[in-house]
């Protein structure tokens, strides 16, 4: 990979725009100016006329100055660390993990620099991306790059043993974390949403989602169904976006019938052709035909409905009604619901090309359509539930923003974070977090097939030589089930791409509709778990850290922390990573043995005889629940 060898001759490269994803908004004049005059602060005077022209007519368009002009004209991709220009691996790895984000194949809109979740940025505009090759070109184990929501702030005296990147994203004073003022804010260029592996450079693709998705589909099956053998079971859900993207391919490694509606065509294409989805169709007629020739014969099957969600549920409440026949077992949504009124959900009344239509000449219209098919969408759910299939949130905000649009999906008695169906959290991956066990990854950074099956292997022999030492009951289903993945994933063909993890994590995420939402002692609006897994990270031997704002549920409801770190076969890596993951996870774990998980209060106690200079405050329970009431009548 070749770069220019100074930063002024970038200014020089130019291609033609492609299509935006972002919806018109429109501004007063005051702010308009402020936008300009932020942008141009990138660009030296003799040129700020002519960009002046260009991004004054990129946010009247967009609401929001992407500096089109500036796109790379290279092949955008992961390339061998090797291939670099950087002074140190940290930063090659850094460049290597950035370009992954923005590959076309991997990103969602990369000329917008959306890696996935239909906004999710890697970077806020274009300049931005370019300056912080730059500065990774430069850096040196002496230094650190600071990122302020997309904007290099710059290269900071440090040490080699601090990061060599420190990243936050969408850090907004609370009282001001709304989307209103988000709107304001990114149209400004002050802050963006980074998603959660978008922006702290972390994103795999829907393969580094994959591994969730199975467990969930699996552990669903065990709970609900109580089958471990899922053949012949239907599980209907939506999207195959950039990370809903792995349902197709996770229905089929767990062994049942897949059916995922999407209405975009150009989605349902792209994981046709990678493989991830074996079959799509536009004819419901078609469809259910297929789903009752899977199911009979217990065939593994990845469908893609090419229309709305809704129409699909109900489809399927239509042959219930007609047949009497129940043709799903599980159910679940995976819509951008975290950005419903900004394409992140289409509303059943409109096709899709009338509906980004309307989007973009009429929004209080969209939203209002969009809010009557958010209460269609739950009402045929509620009817094939009450028949006995099983549904879930999968984290995506569906039923908090159906429970604003008027849905009924009321849970009486419950606290705010709980709704007539759970969350996958709290019914599935709850546990497993608190037993120590997410979704990390790793990255090989060369590019070559064959390091990957040895890590697989190094990774599974770690895991039987384990489960032989002898673990729990419990533990030891986590471990056969990562075993299982290692061998499918190889088997499906999952590309190979530093070792990371989602933010979506024991100890990463602090969100009350999702990660957390099985935090019961009243603490699951707090964000102490985030920030200070954050900070430990860093100081722990992080070669990067990220902290957002917002991600999977939307902003403001969420803050997340994740980390890359780069081993390189060396001591001081090993060192590194032993200190950062063994904190990584016991933070997530100690927290949730406070709020009174009996698994984390086990996976803690354990952790502790293991290690002797681990000590964590145990919690003691209320064996008599009679004294607090007795307590407050006093």
């Amino acid at each position: 990979m070749v770069l220019p060898d100074d930063l002024n001759s970038w200014w020089n490269l130019a291609i033609i725009p492609g299509m935006p994803c972002s919806p018109l908004r429109y501004y007063e004049a005051g702010p308009w100016l402020l936008a300009l005059r932020n942008a141009l602060r990138y660009f030296p005077p003799e040129i700020q006329k002519k960009l002046a022209l260009e991004f004054a007519e990129e946010l009247r368009l967009y609401g929001h100055i992407y500096m089109y002009r500036f796109f790379p004209d290279i092949e955008m991709r992961a390339y061998p660390i090797g291939e670099y220009p950087c002074k140190t691996k940290s930063a090659a790895a850094i460049m290597l993990m950035i370009m992954n984000n923005l590959d076309p194949s991997v990103a969602q809109f990369p000329q917008e620099l959306v890696t996935y979740g239909g906004n999710g940025q890697v970077f806020s505009n274009w300049a931005q991306f370019w300056l912080v090759m730059y500065y990774l070109s430069e850096m040196t184990e002496e230094q650190t790059l600071v990122m302020y929501s997309g904007h290099p702030l710059g290269l900071f005296p440090s040490h080699k043993y601090a990061p060599r990147l420190i990243i936050t994203n969408g850090m907004v004073i609370p009282n001001y974390s709304t989307r209103d003022e988000y709107e304001k804010m990114f149209a400004l260029g002050v802050t963006m949403y980074g998603q959660m592996t978008a922006g702290s450079y972390c994103y795999i693709g829907p393969q580094g989602i994959v591994h969730g998705t199975v467990l969930t589909v699996l552990n669903a099956g065990r709970r609900y169904l109580k089958a471990e053998d899922l053949s012949g079971k239907v599980f209907v859900t939506s999207g195959l976006g950039g990370m809903s993207g792995a349902q197709a391919k996770a229905a089929v490694i767990a062994g049942c019938v897949g059916v995922i509606a999407e209405v975009d065509e150009a989605a349902l294409l792209k994981r046709h052709k990678q493989g991830w989805l074996m079959e799509i169709s536009n004819n419901l007629d078609h469809c259910i035909a297929r789903l009752r020739d899977a199911r009979k014969n217990k065939v593994a099957l990845s469908l893609g409905y090419h229309g709305n969600v809704v129409d699909l549920w109900e489809r399927l409440v239509y042959e219930l009604d007609t047949t009497g026949e129940l043709l799903v077992d599980l159910g679940s949504d995976q819509t951008s619901c975290h950005n419903p009124f900004s394409g992140g959900y289409y509303p059943v009344q409109l096709g899709f090309e009338e509906a980004k239509q309307l989007l973009s000449t009429n929004p209080g219209k969209f939203r209002t359509l969009v809010q009557e098919s958010l209460k269609r969408h739950v009402a045929a759910i509620n009817r094939l539930a009450d028949k006995g299939m099983f549904f879930w949130d999968y984290g995506n905000a569906f039923l908090l923003e159906a429970q604003r649009a008027g849905a009924d999906v009321e849970k009486r008695g419950a606290n705010k974070t709980e709704f007539r169906y759970p969350s996958y959290v709290q019914h599935i991956m709850g546990d497993i977090f608190s037993l120590g066990f997410g979704p990390f990854r790793w990255v090989c950074t060369s590019g070559d097939p064959q390091d990957l099956a040895t890590t697989d292997s190094i990774a599974m022999s770690v895991l039987e030589d384990s489960i032989r030492q002898g673990v729990s009951t419990s533990v030891k289903q986590q471990y056969h089930d990562n075993i299982r993945w290692i061998r499918e994933a190889g088997r499906h063909s999952l590309a190979p791409v530093v070792l990371s993890r989602d933010h979506h994590d024991v100890s990463g995420t602090d969100s009350p509709y999702r990660e957390t939402s099985n935090i019961y002692d009243g603490s699951a609006f707090c964000a102490d778990m985030a920030v200070q897994n954050f900070v430990g990270d860093a100081f722990r031997g992080a070669t990067w850290v990220a902290l957002h704002n917002g991600g999977g549920v939307g902003w403001g409801e969420v803050i997340n922390g994740g980390f890359g770190l780069v081993l390189d076969g060396s001591t001081e890596a090993e060192e590194r990573a032993k200190m950062m993951l063994s904190w990584d996870v016991s933070n997530g774990v100690a927290r949730r043995c406070w709020s009174g998980n009996d698994y984390a209060y086990e996976t803690i106690c354990q952790a502790m005889k293991d290690n002797a200079t681990l000590k964590v405050t145990l919690p003691h329970k209320v064996v008599d629940e009679n004294i607090l009431e007795q307590a407050l009548k006093r």
